[in-house]
C-alpha cells in the first residue's frame, strides 16, 4: 500500500478562524514548554505544506508568502528534495567529513564553485547555518589577510551569533542585552535610496572616508555586505555603491565578502544578487535556499584565499551533514530544470507592478523596492518619512487572518517583505496580493 500524502490543491482556504482551535491549543503548549525567547510571528501551527501553499493543522490552506524566509524557494517538500533526502536518509543518515568523506559534500561543493560569480579558481567549505557560515568567512580572511578589523554596513543583518550580532546593526531584537561582542567591528554608511539622497558613489566614498581616517585600509581584513540588505528592509544599495566599495578592497588587499544568505540561489533573478552590478566577491556566503528546507551553508571564494587556513581550522561535527547535501542537490536540481532563475524576474514583474498600484492609491507606501521575488513595501505615516512599524504589524496580523502569510522587516519594523516560493503559482500569488491590498487599504484608513 502507497503511504504517499494526497496532493495539497493550490488554493486559498479557510474552514476555521485562523488561528484555529488547534493551533491555539498548540500555542498553550509552545508557551509551557518552549523558551520565551524563541519569537513566534504568528500564533499558527503548520502541518503540511506544497507548492506556495501551508496547511495548518486545523486544515486551513494558507498562501505563502515568505517561504520560510527566502528558505523553500522551491516549494515546500519540492520532489527531487525529498526523493533525495529519502534515499540518502536509507544509507547514510552521517558521518563527520572531517573523519571520513562522502561524495555529496563534494558534489555541493562543485556547484557552488561553478554557480558562484567568477570564473576564477574556487573552494568551498559546508557549514550548517547563515551565521556559522559568516563566521567562518571571517575567520578565513582574518587568516589571508593577518589583519583582524572587520567593516560591515549600516542596515545590516548576518546572525545572531557573538561575533555575528557585532556584525548585525538592528538592536532589537537581535542585539538587546547580549553583549559584549567581539571586537574589531566597524560600522560605516550604506546607500539607503529612499533615506540618503546622495549617489551610491556618494556614499562609498563617505564609507571609505571614514574607513581610512578611523580604521586604517592596511589594518582591514574584511568588508561584509548584503548586495540586498534583508532583515533591514530590503534595501536595495544606490548604483555604484557597491562596486566603489570593493574597488577600495581590492585596492588595499581587504576580502571582499558577499552576504548571500538571503539573496542567493535565483531568489533576485539571478543565481546571485552580485550579479546585477557585475560584482566578483572574494568570499560569498551562502545557506536559507540552498538546501529546499534542510539545514545547510557555506563559504565560497577565492581557492588561495580558501586553501590559506590551515588544515583542520575549518570544519564542524554536522557541517555539510549527507541528508542535508542531498537536499542542496536536488534543490539546485530544480532550480535549473524549471529555470527557477527566470521565473523569478515574472515573480517579481506581478509584484512590483501589482504593488506600484498600491502605492499610487495609498500614500502610506514610501517605496517599492528590490529585485526579482524580493520586493518590498516600506510603510510610512502619511506625508512624511516617519516609519509605521505599527501599521506593518497590523498588515501582516491581519493577513494572515485572511489566509495570506507574508513576513515583516527593516531597521524600523516597517517593511513588508514579499518572498513566495518560485514556484508559485501566478493565479495564487495575485490572489495573495488581492487580500494583501484589501488589508493595507483597510488598516491605512485607520491611522
Amino acid at each position: 500500500m502507497s503511504t504517499a500524502l494526497p496532493e495539497i490543491p493550490q488554493e486559498r482556504r479557510l474552514v476555521t478562524a485562523v488561528p484555529g482551535p488547534k493551533s491555539a491549543e498548540l500555542m498553550a503548549r509552545r508557551k509551557a514548554a518552549v523558551s520565551a525567547g524563541v519569537g513566534a510571528s504568528f500564533p499558527v501551527f503548520v502541518e503540511r505544506g506544497s507548492g506556495g501553499i501551508l496547511l495548518d493543522v486545523d486544515g486551513n490552506s494558507i498562501i505563502d508568502l515568505g517561504a520560510g524566509i527566502a528558505v523553500t524557494s522551491v516549494g515546500v517538500s519540492a520532489p527531487l528534495v525529498v526523493e533525495g533526502v529519502q534515499s540518502q536518509v536509507e544509507k547514510l543518515t552521517h558521518t563527520c567529513f572531517m573523519i571520513v568523506g562522502y561524495d555529496s559534500y563534494v558534489q555541493v561543493c562543485e556547484k557552488l564553485n561553478e554557480l558562484t560569480p567568477g570564473t576564477h579558481e574556487k573552494r568551498s567549505a559546508l557549514f550548517n547555518s547563515g551565521a556559522e557560515a559568516v563566521e567562518n568567512a571571517i575567520k578565513i580572511a582574518r587568516a589571508y589577510t593577518g589583519r583582524s578589523e572587520i567593516v560591515a554596513v549600516e542596515h545590516g543583518y548576518h546572525g545572531r551569533t557573538n561575533l555575528t550580532m557585532g556584525l548585525t546593526a538592528k538592536n532589537m531584537p537581535f542585539k538587546q542585552s547580549f553583549g559584549p561582542f567581539t571586537p574589531g567591528i566597524h560600522r560605516v554608511p550604506v546607500a539607503y535610496p529612499l533615506r540618503d539622497t546622495r549617489s551610491g558613489e556618494e556614499v562609498a566614498a563617505a564609507a571609505i572616508r571614514r574607513m581610512e581616517s578611523e580604521i586604517g585600509g592596511s589594518n582591514i581584513a574584511a568588508i561584509i555586505i548584503e548586495p540586498i540588505l534583508g532583515e533591514g528592509g530590503f534595501i536595495v544599495p544606490a548604483p555604484g555603491y557597491l562596486p566603489a566599495m570593493q574597488k577600495f578592497a581590492n585596492d588595499n588587499g581587504i576580502v571582499f565578502i558577499a552576504d548571500e544568505i538571503q539573496t542567493g540561489f535565483a531568489r533576485t533573478g539571478a543565481w546571485f544578487a552580485s550579479e546585477h552590478e557585475g560584482i566578483v566577491p572574494d568570499l560569498v556566503t551562502t545557506a536559507k535556499g540552498i538546501a529546499g528546507g534542510l539545514p545547510l551553508a557555506a563559504v565560497t571564494g577565492r581557492a588561495d584565499i580558501m586553501d590559506s587556513v590551515h588544515v583542520g581550522g575549518l570544519g564542524g561535527t554536522y557541517g555539510g551533514n549527507p541528508v542535508a547535501c542531498a537536499a542542496a542537490l536536488g534543490s539546485i536540481q530544480t532550480m535549473e530544470e524549471l529555470d527557477l532563475v527566470n521565473r523569478a524576474n515574472e515573480i517579481g514583474e506581478i509584484l512590483t507592478t501589482r504593488l506600484a498600484a498600491l502605492a499610487a492609491e495609498l500614500d502610506v507606501i514610501a517605496e517599492v523596492r528590490g529585485r526579482g521575488a524580493m520586493i518590498a513595501v516600506e510603510l510610512v505615516k502619511p506625508g512624511t518619512l516617519e516609519p509605521a512599524g505599527d501599521l506593518a504589524k497590523r498588515v501582516a496580523a491581519a493577513c494572515i487572518a485572511e489566509g495570506v502569510l507574508v513576513l515583516t522587516a527593516g531597521t524600523y519594523g516597517n517593511v513588508l517583505r514579499f518572498l513566495p516560493p518560485l514556484v508559485i503559482e501566478f493565479d495564487l500569488l495575485n490572489e495573495g496580493l488581492d487580500v494583501v491590498g484589501e488589508v493595507l487599504a483597510k488598516e491605512a484608513a485607520n491611522l
